[in-house]
């Protein structure tokens, strides 16, 4: 299923201090405004890939994104 995906800018608002990939649903319900549009894909894991090219740290969210989570 397709759906939006946008790279969290503040990479110290997780655990992880990296920046993490949200599908766009989420990241209004965890109301992040510090953020960069990635696109519409139907696979978290592209989704990612593509943030990398902004971010190399880029990585999935373990909750909407966790095919693309490596922790």
């Amino acid at each position: 299923m397709y759906k939006h995906y946008y790279v969290n800018d503040d990479q110290t608002k997780n655990p992880g201090l990296h920046h993490e990939v949200h599908t766009e649903a989420h990241a209004i319900e965890l109301k992040i405004s510090n953020k960069s549009y990635v696109g519409y894909f139907n696979s978290e894991i592209d989704a990612v890939e593509k943030a990398k090219e902004i971010y190399e740290d880029a990585d999935g969210c373990a909750v909407c994104c966790p095919d693309a989570h490596e922790g």
